[in-house]
């Protein structure tokens, strides 16, 4: 069950870190700002999963549920910010 959660936990930062990439690359061959801010959004939250590896299964006994809502929070108001400043 132990591997089943981290094999979980693996794919959803290779996913997030795909998408990043690949939003990313979008947005430097044809620089629309919208394609940066997702970009960093996901970027965000593949750092949010690697978060959630240390909290749950690195230090167990430590309380890094902070630093993940920070992260979630980070994400969010990334994509929030961007989705503002290119309706202006």
């Amino acid at each position: 069950m132990e591997t089943l959660k981290i094999g979980i936990y693996v794919l959803c930062i290779l996913t997030s870190a795909a998408c990043s990439y690949l939003l990313m690359r979008g947005y430097w061959r044809s620089s629309t700002r919208l394609l940066f801010w997702s970009g960093l959004c996901f970027g965000f939250l593949s750092l949010n999963s690697i978060v959630v590896i240390f909290d749950i299964l690195v230090f167990p006994s430590a309380n890094l549920q902070v630093f993940r809502h920070a992260a979630s929070l980070a994400a969010v108001g990334t994509l929030l910010f961007g989705l503002v400043w290119e309706t202006e």
